[in-house]
This record gives structure tokens, sequence and C-alpha cells, in this order.
């Protein structure tokens, strides 16, 4: 603009605001979740270090002046062995269809393997929808190992036809880069207004996200007796009657299902020290989660097998 001119529209008009969907996808334990947990800067997915621990697609919400990014974090996509595996895997296809940007989270300390391999492959086929190539746990590597990483994940796609938006390394633990992942996920969006109000960090309802704060308190010491055995449903969520209203309670009664009956003394524990563990860890993430003190009421059933019944897992909320 010269001087003496008065500014044309163009340069007037702001930089539009961008909002949508990006989800993360991987092989079970590649980051996923922690990595939403960090952008969104608060606890929303569970994280565990047993694979296959998400189950529901948990959106994390990311806001910013000029852009809204809702996450969407899947289960790991793997080679299915059960019913349950099946459908996490259709949970994974149904969402890369609906998002806006697909990051492909590959972990810095572990050479690409057959299901990096695998992933990439479907990926290849969804041809519209920008991929970024997001390369995980850099804390854990030197920089050589990180740079070869990178060769090797460029290669793989070329390879397959994949054109990578970005190949970004990230530490989500350490805190570096995440910033910048979300500034390149950013102009990947659509334009668009804000698709949440400001504040809200998930839509995910306040049970399940209760839920999944006890199954990750339950699967914390049990990782190698129990496999992936623990669902947990909240039965009620209500609010102590006759509580002054400086003082609430809210009282949550939940059931934690495993397949067998020898697995509920290993939840319990010796003269049910387990389980208190698991309820006095869960009940302050609980607490911070929902803002006000909590009753927390847990029971363990056994649902037999539930993971291959298909009403067994209707029931359980899959």
């Amino acid at each position: 603009m010269t001087a003496g001119t008065s500014p044309s529209p163009t340069e007037q008009r702001e930089t539009p605001h961008r909002s949508g969907f990006a989800c993360f996808v991987g092989r079970p334990n590649a980051g996923k979740s922690t990595l939403t947990n960090a952008l969104v800067g608060t606890k929303v997915a569970i994280t565990s270090n047993r694979p296959q621990t998400t189950r529901h697609t948990v959106r994390g919400i990311v806001h910013r002046p000029e852009a809204q990014l809702v996450l969407v974090d899947t289960p790991g996509l793997h080679k299915p062995r059960t019913l349950l595996g099946e459908r996490l895997n259709d949970v994974v296809r149904t969402t890369w269809a609906e998002v806006d940007v697909i990051g492909f989270c590959l972990p810095a300390d572990q050479k690409l393997g057959p299901g990096d391999r695998y992933i990439a492959t479907e990926l290849a086929g969804i041809k519209k929808t920008p991929k970024v190539a997001i390369v995980t746990k850099t804390d854990l590597v030197e920089s050589k190992q990180l740079a070869e990483q990178l060769i090797a994940i460029d290669r793989l796609g070329t390879e397959l036809g994949i054109e990578w938006a970005e190949i970004v390394p990230v530490s989500a633990v350490g805190d570096k880069q995440v910033g910048l992942l979300a500034d390149l996920l950013v102009p990947l969006l659509p334009e668009g207004p804000a698709l949440y109000p400001e504040g809200d960090l998930t839509d995910e309802p306040e049970q399940v996200m209760v839920a999944e704060l006890i199954r990750e308190a339950a699967l914390e010491g049990v990782r190698d007796e129990l496999p992936h055995s623990i669902a947990v449903v909240v039965e009620e969520m209500l609010p102590r009657e006759d509580r002054p209203a400086d003082r609430p309670l809210l009282d949550i009664h939940a059931n934690l299902y495993i397949e067998r009956p020898s697995q509920k003394g290993i939840i319990i524990g010796p003269k049910g020290r387990r389980l208190k563990e698991v309820g006095t860890k869960s009940r302050k993430h609980i607490e911070a989660l929902l803002g006000t003190p909590v009753f927390l009421d847990l029971h363990v059933k056994v649902a037999k097998d539930w993971q291959r019944d298909p009403k067994q897992l209707r029931k359980l909320g899959f």
C-alpha cells in the first residue's frame, strides 16, 4: 500500500477463522493420547503404557484466537483378533473418512514395522484428506536416530504414494514442538466459525470420561496380569440430597467388569487394598475434572468373555 491511499478491501480483511477436525492415527501405543492431552493442555484422553487403552473417540478441543482445532482420538489400528478388535478398527476407518486432517503418529524410538506399513497402506487409499506425519517420543532418542526415522518416513510416503503435508518431530512429554504442530495443523483446516463454545475442552459425556479415569487407575497396577479385560460402566452420578449449597457431594456408582472370576482377586487385591487404591487415585482425577467433591462407590463384576460376545459388547457401550 503506498502512502496516502486507503487500504483495499483485501488488505482490510482479517485472517479468516478456521475450524475443523483432526485425528491422530498410529499403531497402539504410538503416543496419540499423550499428544492429544499435551495439545489441549489438560487430561482428556486416557493414557496408559499398555497398548489398546482408548476405546472411545475422545475429542479434545484446542482454542486459538484464529482457529479451533477439534482432536478426535481413535483406538490404535491393528490386525483384529476378537470381535472387539474388529469393531475398534471400524471406528478408526469411519473417523478417517470424516476428518479434515489426519496425523499419523510414529514413535521416534522404534523402527518402522509391519504395523506402521499396514496403517500407511490404508492411509494411501484416502486421497483427499491431508496427512501429517508426526514423529512422537523424540525425547527418547539422539539426533542421529531421529534423522534416520525422518528419512524412513519420507521414503515410506514416496513408496506408497502418500504426499505428507508436513513431517513434524514432537515430544509431548518434554513439550517440544507441540505448539508448532498445532500451528501446522491449523492451515489445513477449512474456514469456518468455532464449532464449540470457548472453554469447552471435550464433548465426551462426563459419565464416559469418569468411566475412563476409573479404568485408567484400574489398569495401572495390573499391567502384566490382566490384558485388556477391564471395562467400566458408570451406573449413576447423582448429587447427594440434603447437602448445604457450599458443601456439595456427588455420588458416583460404577461397576468394573472383568472376563473371568479368577481376575476378581487381582483387581480387588489382598483385603481389598488394590480396589481402594483404584478408588482413591481415580477420585482425585474425577474431582479435578468435575470441580466438585465425589463419593465413589466401586464394584467388581464378571461379564464372561465380554470382548468376544456381541451382547456383552453392546451392554458395555461398544
